[in-house]
């Protein structure tokens, strides 16, 4: 039969215009569908250059300066714009501890009189691909700035706390960004106690922490990675343990605060006990840290001593007001002669007999 050559031609344009059609619509689905693998990480993964801190208090600004001395870009906000300054006074006290630093004392220096701040939450957050939330041990607080953090950010930020207690699943409520949230809790202080707690909530991607962690590392600190979620975290709940135990102690009139630690620090070879510690951390943060867990359990002996209430409605709130269980800048527990008291005078064989 003859070829129709015209009939043939309309037959072969259409073929040819519908794929073309199928083939513009397949690279601009291909081309989409890479977008978001890209935003959401799935190939490149989350990658973590530029941070965000909220929160100038102690660990907040340690964060920050830690975060610049490894060469990470790093804005700090705060509603309170004195506040930076008191904590970088802190921040130095830090630096120069008595216990090897993972970076020189010249070094933080510098990075701690560069860092940037940022007058307005959303300016600070608008380039972010980590938010570090360091405020207040308070739940409602921290839903608040995580509502925040959600409606300021992209879609691919990393959103972080570094609660010292509270699992960040109880933070979700308020964001709609809950595949990206974990927690990150640092110890104080950060370059001389290098290590973190990284524990995400059930719905944290795998790639979330995966680049949490490879951010960690980068900091010179050693991640400690929790399974699945726990209050307290890996470290902290040990030092909690230890803790509770120390203010029973003491609260209960057993034992002076200064033999506790005395005694933790000949058994451990520390430059501080628990009481310096909790001094160092802030007493009204250990007690919110305390009420968190009591809040938990339900159980008496989980509440935090009336004596330590006491101390923090006098205004004795450790370091930051340069005095807790210990006066600062110089602490009893500095003294050489602190774990190491030394006698008036020889006893004589007579006497010692």
């Amino acid at each position: 039969m003859p070829l129709n050559r015209g009939t043939n031609r309309t037959t072969l344009s259409g073929i040819k215009s519908r794929s073309v059609g199928f083939i513009n619509s397949m690279t601009g689905w291909l081309r989409s569908y890479c977008y978001k693998c890209f935003i959401m990480g799935r190939f490149m993964g989350y990658r973590v250059r530029n941070v965000c801190v909220i929160g100038a208090g102690t660990m907040g600004t340690q964060i920050a300066v830690h975060a610049l001395c490894f060469g990470y870009k790093v804005t700090i906000f705060d509603v309170d714009s004195s506040k930076l300054e008191k904590s970088l006074q802190k921040v130095r006290f830090a630096g120069s501890s008595s216990r090897a630093p993972i970076v020189s004392p010249d070094r933080w220096m510098n990075a701690a009189k560069s860092l940037k701040t940022s007058s307005s939450l959303k300016g600070a957050l608008r380039d972010a691909d980590l938010v570090m939330e360091a405020g207040p041990e308070n739940i409602a607080v921290k839903r608040d700035l995580f509502k925040q953090m959600d409606e300021l950010t992209s879609d691919n930020t990393i959103l972080a706390t570094t609660s010292s207690s509270i699992p960040v699943s109880q933070l979700l409520p308020s964001t709609d960004k809950d595949k990206q949230c974990l927690n990150l809790h640092f110890y104080f202080p950060t370059i001389v106690t290098n290590m973190v707690d990284v524990m995400g909530s059930p719905a944290t991607r795998a790639e979330v922490i995966d680049a949490a962690v490879k951010w960690v590392v980068s900091l010179g600190c050693v991640p400690l990675n929790v399974k699945r979620e726990l209050l307290g975290f890996c470290y902290n709940r040990i030092w909690r343990a230890i803790k509770k135990e120390a203010l029973f102690m003491w609260a209960e009139d057993f034992v002076d605060y200064r033999e506790i630690d005395r005694a933790w620090m000949i058994a451990n070879g520390t430059p501080m006990g628990p009481f310096g510690l909790m001094d160092a951390i802030g007493l009204d943060v250990v007690y919110d840290i305390e009420k968190i867990y009591y809040q938990d359990s339900n159980k008496p002996e989980d509440f935090p001593p009336s004596r330590l209430e006491q101390k923090i409605k006098q205004g004795e709130l450790g370091v930051k007001t340069r005095h807790g269980f210990y006066s600062y800048p110089n602490p009893e527990y500095n003294n050489p002669d602190f774990c190491n008291p030394k006698p008036n005078r020889a006893i004589s064989d007579e006497e010692a007999d």
